[in-house]
C-alpha cells in the first residue's frame, strides 16, 4: 500500500471500513427523538430513509447540513423519503436545536453511541458521531453510503441520488 494512503487512512476521523455498504441490511435501531418518543428504523418500512449522522447540535457545519435537509423536506416527502438525523447529543439538546433552527424532522439521540458505531459513524479522535449519511431502501437495505460528508449541498446530492435510484429500470 502507498505510504501516503496508509497514513491518510490511519488519520481518518471515522471507521469508514465499518460502515455498511450498499446492498447490506441496514442495522436496526430504536432511539429517542427530540420529543422523547422512541423511533425505530422498522417504523419506516415501505419508505426511503435518509439516515444522516452529524457531530453536534448548534455547530456551524451541523446547522448548515440540517438547514439543507429542512429546506428540501417537501422534495424528500414527494420522493416518499423521510429524513432522520442522529448524533450523540441528548433528546433535550435536539429539542432545543430544532426549536432554535426551525427544524421539522426527527433528530435522534444516540447518547450511548451504539447506533453510530453500528453504522461505522463514530469519530476515532472524539466521542462524536462522524458526518456520514446512509440512503436506505424501503426494504431496509442500504442503497447508497456517503462518508465524510461535506454539509454544503449534501441534501441536494442525496435528492439527486434518490431520484436516480427511484427511476424505473429500462427494459433490455
Amino acid at each position: 500500500m502507498n505510504i501516503f494512503l496508509a497514513l491518510a487512512l490511519a488519520a481518518a476521523p471515522c471507521f469508514a471500513s465499518d460502515a455498511p455498504l450498499p446492498g447490506a441490511k441496514a442495522p436496526e435501531f430504536t432511539l429517542a427523538a427530540q420529543d422523547g418518543k422512541p423511533v425505530s428504523l422498522k417504523d419506516y418500512r415501505g419508505k426511503w430513509v435518509v439516515l444522516y449522522f452529524y457531530p453536534k447540535d448548534f455547530t456551524g457545519g451541523c446547522t448548515l447540513e440540517a438547514h439543507g435537509f429542512e429546506k428540501n423536506l417537501k422534495r424528500f416527502a414527494a420522493a416518499k423519503a423521510v429524513v432522520l438525523g442522529v448524533s450523540v447529543d441528548t433528546a433535550e439538546s435536539h429539542k432545543d436545536f430544532c426549536a432554535k433552527e426551525g427544524l421539522n424532522f426527527k433528530l435522534l439521540s444516540d447518547a450511548k453511541a451504539e447506533v453510530s458505531a453500528a453504522y461505522g459513524s463514530m469519530m476515532t479522535d472524539r466521542p462524536l458521531s462522524a458526518r456520514n449519511t446512509f440512503l436506505i431502501k424501503p426494504d431496509g437495505t442500504i442503497a447508497k453510503t456517503y462518508l465524510k460528508v461535506n454539509p454544503a449541498g449534501h441534501a441536494e446530492e442525496v435528492l439527486a441520488a434518490l431520484a436516480g435510484l427511484r427511476k424505473p429500470k429500462a427494459a433490455k
